[in-house]
């Protein structure tokens, strides 16, 4: 099998990388190397800016309709290359291939809803606000944009970015991660296909030199992450010190609150979905289980649901997860599950040692699940981001509500119930910027903005929806008067009135 070369692209073609640093990309499932990815220098950083800066002189005055043509093209072509983007994603990250499809899916919703770009991006006007004075805003572009990725969403992630950046007259510096690179590639070839411009979507690769020069770089004006707390706290402090509007989507700690109401067999088949699913590699992962009341004898069919999982490679189609990104993921993965045996955690399900025939050298850790679980433990503490479930047991909906507000974190929550008082006291008192209401993964529609909160999330505007024009806009106000030709002045108004 070939290995591919990863190219850059800049203005609007592949490039080779002049660095001499390259790393791997591997299939988790067998660790063949699959393709080689540059970690670029900081002056081919510099050249994709200048492409991009280039490009908005002309970009940012291409007409809404035609923009928007642009973005129809690209859903064609998504729709039509779903398998193809699928497979790579599950080449390299080793998520399953109905995973990968429904990936390439929530990516496409996004591009779909930058299809409306010629509705989204309208100003307002208010006629005669003062004596013949009218008063209007324009919903302009930023300039260039910029998006660091990670390696868990390689198509989604990209599209919660450059979709809306672009079509909103922006132009754009994308680096994903290094991990999976060669699905968000192609997701960058179709694009152009579809007809984005020369340098209006330009690609880096690297690690936190790049990404240190893409927060610091004075030409760009905003800058959208996805990834972990440590890295997305440090480029939020960097960017906003160099003047740059930021937005962070940083780590989680889910919880899925379970009512003794609820219906049972569609509670525990969601909630084991949501945490093992794509190998528990999800930022919006229900990695807790808050029993309440009777549900807590629910443990043993969430258990038994637990040991029936399938794993495999991604390619095997009926199989539940594959495996983990990287050795280096799993090593972490099974020190967590260790380290919750010694903190005194009860180790129902243990995942660690999965052997998958014929896959001897695959990262693959079993779904795990842990009871007697307590906040001050480090499996609670930590986002493990591997197929560990967490239980906890309360005695109430309030405490449930309690124990979930003390969590730094708020990227999501769920809860299973069918009472609507129940589900309505939750949305309403819960610290948490997205609930699901029997719903175990609670990402919005496109339309919808992700609205991660508390320590989940840097920024005021998230991506996605309405506060993602916002993000990539910036309004600039007219108050304009048109005078008669044969007007004449009255005389020198020296106060601010608009009379």
């Amino acid at each position: 099998m070939s290995v591919r070369e990863i190219p850059l692209y800049i203005d609007g073609q592949a490039v080779p990388s002049r660095s001499q640093e390259v790393r791997d990309v591997v299939n988790p499932a067998t660790q063949e190397v699959v393709a080689r990815v540059p970690f670029c220098t900081v002056e081919e950083v510099d050249r994709a800016v200048a492409s991009a800066r280039e490009a908005f002189k002309s970009w940012r005055k291409v007409p809404l309709a035609k923009r928007q043509r642009i973005m129809l093209k690209l859903q064609a072509l998504i729709r039509e290359h779903t398998e193809e983007l699928a497979a790579l994603i599950t080449e390299e990250h080793g998520k399953t291939l109905p995973d990968a499809a429904g990936e390439v899916g929530r990516g496409l919703e996004v591009v779909e809803h930058a299809c409306s770009i010629t509705s989204l991006q309208l100003g307002e006007l208010a006629e005669n606000a003062a004596s013949e004075v009218d008063v209007y805003t324009l919903n302009q572009p930023l300039g260039v944009g910029a998006g660091i990725t990670a390696f868990n969403f390689p198509i989604m992630l990209p599209c919660f970015m450059f979709p809306l950046a672009i079509a909103t007259g922006n132009t754009f510096v994308l680096k994903p991660s290094e991990q999976d690179p060669s699905s968000t590639m192609r997701l960058v070839e179709l694009a152009h296909e579809a007809g984005v411009p020369a340098g209006v979507l330009n690609v880096v690769h690297g690690g936190p030199e790049v990404a240190n020069r893409i927060a610091d770089h004075p030409d760009i004006k905003a800058l959208s992450f996805i990834g972990s707390t440590h890295v997305g706290s440090l480029l939020y402090n960097r960017a906003a010190a160099a003047g740059k509007r930021m937005q962070a989507m940083m780590g989680a700690k889910n919880h899925c609150v379970v009512m003794p109401d609820a219906n049972r067999s569609q509670a525990i088949n969601n909630l084991l979905g949501s945490a093992f699913g794509a190998a528990g590699q999800r930022c919006m992962a229900n990695s807790v289980v808050v029993l309440v009341g009777e549900a807590r004898s629910w443990l043993d069919d969430i258990a038994e649901g637990a040991r029936n999982m399938k794993v495999g490679p991604g390619t095997q189609r009926d199989a539940d997860l594959g495996p983990l990104v990287s050795p280096a993921a799993k090593a972490r993965v099974e020190e967590l599950i260790a380290t919750g045996e010694r903190e005194g955690a009860r180790l129902v399900v243990d995942g660690r040692g999965h052997q998958v025939e014929g896959y001897p050298d695959g990262n693959f850790v079993g779904p795990t699940l842990f009871s007697d679980v307590t906040a001050e433990m480090t499996i609670y503490r930590e986002e493990i981001f591997g197929p560990v479930l967490c239980v906890v047991g309360v005695e109430t909906l309030d405490d449930a509500i309690d124990f979930i507000n003390a969590n730094p974190n708020g990227n999501g929550t769920s809860i299973f119930t069918n009472s609507g008082w129940v589900a309505r006291r939750f949305e309403t008192d819960i610290d948490v910027g997205q609930v699901g209401i029997n719903v175990p993964i609670p990402v919005p529609v496109a339309y919808f903005s992700f609205t991660g909160s508390r320590g989940s999330k840097l920024g005021d505007l998230g991506p996605n929806g309405k506060q993602a024009i916002a993000f990539w806009t910036q309004t600039k106000t007219v108050t304009a008067r048109w005078f008669e030709p044969e007007n004449v002045s009255s005389g020198i108004n020296s106060t601010i009135s608009l009379s």
